[in-house]
Parts: C-alpha cells; structure tokens; sequence
C-alpha cells in the first residue's frame, strides 16, 4: 500500500527525537512496548512505520496483510483527540477500520470507547510480568528455595571459571556469534518467526549501539562467551526492562545467575523489573510465574466495529 510506505521509518539517528515522544507515555503505560529499546528491536519484525500529528506520535505496523496501530505517544489529556485523529487517518486514507494491539489498562480507561463502536478486550498472551527487584536480587525465603538451589549449583559448579563482563560496541561480534549458536540449538514452530526476527532485532541494535541507548551483560565459562543479556533502565519508575536474555540450557544454574547479576551489575537502584511478556508460550509461562510475579501488566485489543 503505497499510503504506509510513505510513512516515516524509525531510524536510529532519530533516537533523541523519538526518545521525546516516549517520554510521553513511558512512564504512564508500564508496557514494554513503551520502551525505545523494543521499539528498535522489533521495528522490522512490525514494519513500524510513523507519523507525527498535532499531539504526538502516531505507529502504524505492518504483519502480512494487517496494518493496525498501537497507543500513540502523546499527553494523556491528548489522547482522546488524537485517537479521534488515527481513527480518520485509518478509515480515510488508508481505507480500513482501525486495530490497536498492545494497549494499556489505563489507556483503555482514559479512551472509554463506546460499546456499539469499538470491542475491547484482553490479550492474556501479552500480559507483562512485573517483579519486586529486591526479591530477584537477593531470592530470600521459601517461595524461592528452588531458584536458590539451581544458582548456588551454578556457582559451586563454576567458581573461579565465570567472569561477568559489560561489554562495549567492539564486542557486538562475539555476542552475534553466541547468539546464533544458542538460536540454532533452538527448535521453535511460531508461524510468526518471532525467533527469528528477534535475533535481526539484537543484531540490528548491536550494529547501532552508539546511538541507541541500553545495558548489556556477558557471562563467560573458561574464556567462552555462555550468556548474554541486554535491558533498559526507565528512572521516573524505577523500572528495569529486561528485553533480551539468553543462555547455555546446559549450563545448570546460568539463567538464574545471569537473571541476578544483571540487576546487581547494571540495575542495582531498580524497584521493579518487567520481564516483558509470554507470548502465549506454556513453557515461558511457567517459568516466568515461578518468580513470582509481584503483577501482571494488562494489555488490551481495540477494534472498531
């Protein structure tokens, strides 16, 4: 459609422009789809395109034939007129009804469309999870006796073998290179190709990493590079988003390691930590309620009848 091809595209050199529209928002929705990091990571897998109007920023995605959109990035006293302004732009240029994916609780409240014109409902698969960082950091008491038991395996296994490493732009190739390992061990059946474009979203951000701002973490075994972890820090709410975090499986003890040490290292202020969502995955599932999640994130679909 040439309509969205014309639209702009997220560019890393626009970090700081964008990065003042997430200001908007960032620290009202609590998603981590209102994060600039995940915006980057999965531009391509979404195709995101954007468009500025008279009350802030305005996404439009692209997957196969669906174009839809998402919350715009705007004041919320704005955003009741500028929905209004995505509602015209869907139905009168591109000729369809408007689809919004990934929306928060609290917009839903502010937006209070009416029933006879919009459906809204809950997308359990893309719930965020929410935890208490004290508790990640420091795993007391009963309720994480397992997790303990598996990281300190880990470090009787390893001592004097692990070496934690915050690495710099120059290391992007040995962490694509693990990164790809660990991908191929993988045997994932998602007709979306999530995997796949996740792995294009790291490499994308790693290749731009002097312009796009995050937190990285490396855990090397006997000089190998066995785990790699990357996040975002939001101030304003004290919130640590962990967007990418991969590890040997063989390894035992090594998720819940790196799950720890990456918010001493690099997030050691952090009340919050969003481990982002599910998918819908059982097995994610499981092991993100086994940390016991201190709450979930709604997140909500809006379709205009």
């Amino acid at each position: 459609m040439r309509k969205f091809d014309e639209l702009l595209k997220v560019r890393p050199e626009d970090y700081d422009k964008l990065k003042s529209y997430f200001a908007l928002r960032e620290y009202q929705s609590g998603t981590c789809e209102n994060v600039i990091t995940a915006c980057y990571m999965w531009s391509e897998y979404y195709r995101t395109r954007y468009y500025i109007n008279d009350y802030g920023l305005v996404w439009i995605y692209r997957i196969k034939n669906e174009i839809f959109t998402s919350v715009p990035l705007c004041k919320e006293q704005d955003l009741n007129v500028c929905f209004e302004e995505m509602v015209g732009f869907f139905n009168n240029v591109l000729g369809q009804k408007i689809k919004l994916y990934l929306v928060d609780e609290d917009a839903v409240k502010t937006l209070a469309l009416p029933e006879d014109k919009f459906k809204v409902y809950e997308e359990r698969d893309n719930f965020d999870y929410v935890y208490n960082a004290k508790e990640l950091m420091t795993l007391p008491g009963k309720k994480y006796h397992k997790k303990k038991n598996h990281l300190n395996a880990f470090l009787r296994e390893y001592e004097g073998r692990y070496e934690i490493r915050i690495p710099k732009c120059e290391n992007k190739e040995n962490i694509l290179e693990f990164l790809y390992r660990w991908h191929d061990k993988r045997n994932i059946v998602d007709e979306y190709n999530r995997d796949d474009y996740e792995l294009k979203g790291i490499e994308y951000i790693l290749k731009n990493c002097n312009m796009i701002k995050y937190y990285m973490m490396c855990v090397y075994i006997d000089g190998i590079l066995e785990a790699f972890t990357l996040g975002t820090y939001i101030e304003e709410t004290q919130t640590a988003y962990i967007h990418v975090e991969k590890a040997n499986p063989d390894i035992r003890g090594l998720y819940n390691f790196v799950n720890q040490q990456f918010l001493i290292n690099c997030f050691p202020d952090a009340r919050y930590v969003n481990r982002e969502d599910d998918m819908g995955l059982e097995g994610l599932r499981k092991a993100k309620m086994s940390y016991k999640p201190e709450f979930l994130v709604k997140k909500y679909t809006i379709e205009q009848i």
